[in-house]
């Protein structure tokens, strides 16, 4: 919840790039992946908006991705963000029926 309120900057290996009130844009610590959350007003709920990118890296000024390790990371990426939404959802859900 500080992450979410703007009372903290930083949570485990992230760190806040961008945010209004109802977005916030993270960096991870090496600068290689952002994650971008909304959250929307939804009849008597919300709806949590969620994106992630992995940022290729600049040689001599160009970006250029590192393809085999774009290719050997993407599956994990894409794993990581859908357990990272399951336990939002679980966490949103536990909170809903307290």
């Amino acid at each position: 919840m500080k992450l979410a309120n703007g009372e903290i900057d930083t949570f485990a290996a992230w760190t806040v790039e961008s945010r209004d009130s109802n977005q916030i844009l993270l960096t991870d610590i090496r600068g290689n992946t952002r994650s971008w959350l909304m959250v929307e007003p939804s009849g008597d709920g919300a709806t949590l908006l969620f994106g992630s990118a992995v940022v290729p890296r600049e040689i001599d000024g160009t970006a250029r991705p590192p393809a085999w390790i774009f290719r050997v990371l993407l599956g994990f990426h894409q794993l990581y963000s859908r357990v990272l939404l399951r336990a939002a959802v679980g966490g949103i859900e536990r909170r809903a029926n307290q």
